[in-house]
């Protein structure tokens, strides 16, 4: 990617024999957010903190803004947004001076801060809440207050871990229409998250890692027409999974190309539901759901449905 913001190739990290992250590459264009997905464990955070120049990778290089990282960390690192997964707010500050503070690491003349923080405060909704300190927010306004510090020193990519996590729909639809707002103004953003729908929305792109190596890469649409049948049917049974399962004849299972069992539901996934949802309509204990295939079935046929511990 000529014109990449980021650009890592054959990037490698390992932690004894384990291999954490393995010959990983891809880009990000100005303007552009890309979804960094996969499973706990998949090396999502070793790769941000290598981006970071907090980790130093065994192999392969990192440029951004065609600088080398960690040779130019601090140059590279004046013109980055950084939001972490979790808060690193100062509790004894306002909000206003949490910004304030924040800035001077970047050098910036007074006026120049302070000409900024009505501004980003405006932005993030807390123009009411200058003066508050982060312990009288909720949580969706400190992740707001995050999101103005990582702006304060006019970012051209913004890296965000998992930005929404731990917030209420409401509080994670206003996060994402601030997000948006900054890919309209040119911004670009490597996104790290677990909410499907999140990815969906924001990302134009997306790079699925599993076990440290690159599984998938595209746009969400495409990722989904490329793995996927296009419609499922969930099924549920008053009695559980095995009654459900009782009721795959064979005529069922020929209607369909995929079956997938997790917990009580079983998952069907067809090129044409019509003539399955006929046939199960036999049934009429059976409790089903018809929708067209989504990110998350495409995440889960990729890297399992197995739930993995941290690590």
């Amino acid at each position: 990617m000529a014109d990449a913001l980021l650009q890592m190739e054959g990037l490698t990290k390992r932690y004894g024999a384990r291999a954490v992250v393995e010959d990983l590459s891809f880009g990000i264009a100005p303007g552009e957010c890309v979804g960094l997905l996969g499973p706990n464990g998949a090396g999502k955070t070793t790769t941000l903190r290598m981006a970071l120049g907090l980790v130093t990778p065994d192999a392969g290089t990192i440029r951004i803004f065609g600088l080398p990282m960690p040779q130019q960390a601090q140059a590279i690192k004046a013109r980055l947004g950084v939001v972490a997964q979790f808060d690193t707010l100062d509790p004894d500050f306002s909000c206003a001076e949490n910004l304030l503070v924040y800035g001077r690491y970047f050098g910036l003349p007074q006026a120049q801060l302070r000409a900024r923080i009505g501004p980003l405060l405006d932005f993030a909704a807390l123009a009411h809440k200058a003066e508050a300190r982060p312990g009288e927010l909720s949580g969706g306004m400190r992740r707001r207050l995050s999101l103005a510090r990582a702006l304060i020193n006019d970012p051209d990519l913004l890296l965000l871990d998992e930005p929404t996590t731990g917030l209420d729909p409401q509080a994670r639809h206003l996060m994402w229409e601030r997000l948006q707002r900054l890919l309209q103004q040119g911004k670009s953003i490597l996104l790290t998250t677990h909410f499907m729908d999140e990815a969906e929305r924001l990302c134009h792109r997306l790079v699925i890692i599993d076990h440290g190596r690159k599984i998938a890469e595209g746009a969400p649409r495409e990722l989904i027409a490329q793995h996927l049948e296009p419609e499922v049917v969930e099924l549920y049974g008053e009695q559980g999974q095995p009654e459900v399962t009782a009721w795959l004849d064979e005529g069922v299972r020929a209607l369909t190309r995929r079956v997938e069992v997790s917990g009580e539901t079983v998952f069907l996934y067809t090129d044409g539901a019509q003539p399955l949802l006929a046939r199960l309509s036999a049934h009429p204990r059976l409790r089903l759901l018809h929708r067209p295939a989504n990110l998350e079935d495409l995440f889960l046929k990729l890297t399992g449905r197995q739930i993995r511990a941290e690590g």
